[in-house]
């Protein structure tokens, strides 16, 4: 089968199974929310601008697991003290991730590519790391079923896993990549980086190096 037959193929299939699961979904999403609603307050969702393919923006979406709380300056208190004990069976169970799936039905994502970052990195993306964004992001990808949040400290090699997919992709490596992370999420493996609630901050892998995507940013 051609490559472009296969991405014609993935384009229908995500959108198509978004729906379903979706529909599906809806009532654990409804339970979800509402727990979070009463643990957390609102916003139930949290809403963050991530870039997409060819570093377009779009509003990311995932259930809110920390809290706002602040110190007497009324700054936030760090990550790992606003994560809650629900938040975090939320992400050790993958169910943070549900409304996602708007997110794919929308076209914004795929169910498999490499996960959508920080706005802010990409101006510190090498042209090689900007490949990432040659594709959709996706809910799982290459680099997650390789290390997931435990890959956050270690850019380099996130980075060349998500540039290996993009070079190497079929319906078949997509298939097995979401075998894989549903094994992944059963076995709670590499949810969050040692020591940290969220991911560290990546910086840039030289601080003179700049991406392709500085004319991308204010799209």
């Amino acid at each position: 089968m051609n490559r472009k037959l296969q991405k014609l193929i993935k384009l229908v299939a995500d959108r198509f199974v978004a729906a379903i699961m979706l529909l599906i979904l809806s009532p654990v999403m409804l339970i979800v929310a509402i727990a979070v609603y009463f643990r957390m307050g609102s916003p139930v969702i949290f809403t963050q601008p991530r870039p997409g393919k060819d570093g377009r923006i779009f509003n990311f979406y995932k259930f809110r697991t920390m809290t706002d709380e602040c110190d007497r300056t009324g700054n936030l208190l760090p990550d790992e003290k606003r994560l809650t004990p629900f938040g975090e069976f939320l992400r050790e169970s993958s169910l943070d991730e549900l409304p996602q799936l708007w997110n794919v039905l929308k076209g914004d994502m795929s169910f498999v590519g490499p996960r959508p970052l920080l706005v802010q990195y990409l101006e510190r993306y090498s042209p090689e790391q900007a490949r990432r964004h040659n594709v959709k992001p996706g809910i799982t990808g290459w680099a997650q079923i390789n290390g997931r949040r435990l890959l956050d400290g270690c850019w380099e090699e996130k980075f060349r896993l998500d540039v290996w997919y993009i070079d190497n992709w079929s319906l078949w490596l997509d298939l097995k990549i979401l075998v894989l992370t549903v094994f992944k999420v059963l076995k709670k493996e590499d949810i969050t980086q040692k020591g940290h609630a969220t991911g560290e901050e990546f910086f840039g892998s030289n601080a003179e190096k700049k991406s392709n995507f500085n004319n991308l940013i204010d799209v």
